[in-house]
């Protein structure tokens, strides 16, 4: 009898598992876990990380955000069936975007977010949705600075959690002295006021800092490494990446990409192919 009652209990706690599990809520295959995409789809509501000091990308002016990163954020928010006034604007330093990612402060990162294997091992990547080339401001006075190799004794503005100083320190000018600041923001006063000689970073976010600088600063326009921009979220979520994907190659397929792009750059600006999506 005790054997009997026993078995059907194990039988009874079986079946509401059983259940559980089949009414349970959408799983990523990777973890097991809820995917992001589902999650934000149930909640209809999402945090983005993006910069908010970089113009024509990423910029907060008073309540407002602008930028083709902020579009960009928008557009996919928009296909995850967020309302506009449920998306929350985080602001992502480049040397917190993992830290941010991990910890929860923000489901999405949207912030001219390079690829790279270093990065890949702490976050997921969706795209690219842009490919920029590492490039140099200057001084619109300026006439000596005509490349990368051309900056050994001058000094050029490193921002913390950036690669792109160390980059030319290690691989063109060896002599060249890295100045350090807080953000770009940062850097472009230390350009204007002579404090440094050069900012370089991602010719497209140059481009907007020298459209809101015309006569002062000059863009070099010789791009010299590739940079694959990425939506940044958590490791190992399989569902996520390939719907972030999707939403990316529709972004690019309905002309809103290309909108964007001119809306932040100006009709001057010569908008470039598509990339083709890499990360699967």
């Amino acid at each position: 009898m005790r054997v009997s009652r026993i078995l059907g209990v194990g039988a009874t706690v079986l079946a509401l598992t059983l259940s559980a599990a089949a009414c349970g809520g959408p799983t990523n295959n990777d973890t097991g876990t809820q995917s992001l995409v589902d999650r934000i789809r149930a909640e209809k509501k999402v945090t983005i990380g993006i910069k908010f000091d970089q113009p024509g990308l990423g910029l907060k002016t008073g309540d407002m955000y602008s930028g083709f990163d902020v579009d960009v954020a928008r557009y996919i928010a928009g296909k995850l069936g967020v309302p506009e006034d449920n998306i929350t604007f985080k602001q992502s330093p480049s040397a917190q975007r993992e830290d941010m990612i991990a910890k929860g402060d923000v489901d999405l990162v949207i912030a001219t977010y390079t690829i790279n294997d270093q990065r890949k091992a702490k976050v997921g990547f969706a795209g690219p949705y842009f490919v920029a080339g590492q490039d140099l401001l200057v001084r619109s006075s300026n006439t000596t600075i005509t490349g990368p190799d051309k900056l050994n004794g001058k000094k050029i503005c490193s921002v913390a959690g950036s690669t792109s100083a160390q980059t030319i320190k290690s691989k063109f000018s060896t002599s060249v002295g890295l100045q350090q600041y807080g953000g770009y923001s940062e850097c472009i006063t230390g350009l204007l006021n002579g404090a440094v000689d050069a900012l370089s970073t991602d010719d497209i976010i140059l481009a907007g800092y020298a459209a809101i600088n015309p006569g002062e600063l000059k863009v070099i326009g010789k791009p010299f490494t590739t940079e694959n921009y990425g939506i940044g979220f958590k490791r190992d979520d399989t569902k996520t990446r390939q719907a972030l994907n999707g939403y990316i190659q529709e972004m690019e397929q309905d002309g809103s990409w290309k909108a964007a792009l001119m809306k932040n750059f100006g009709a001057g600006y010569k908008v470039p192919q598509p990339p083709a999506i890499t990360e699967k």
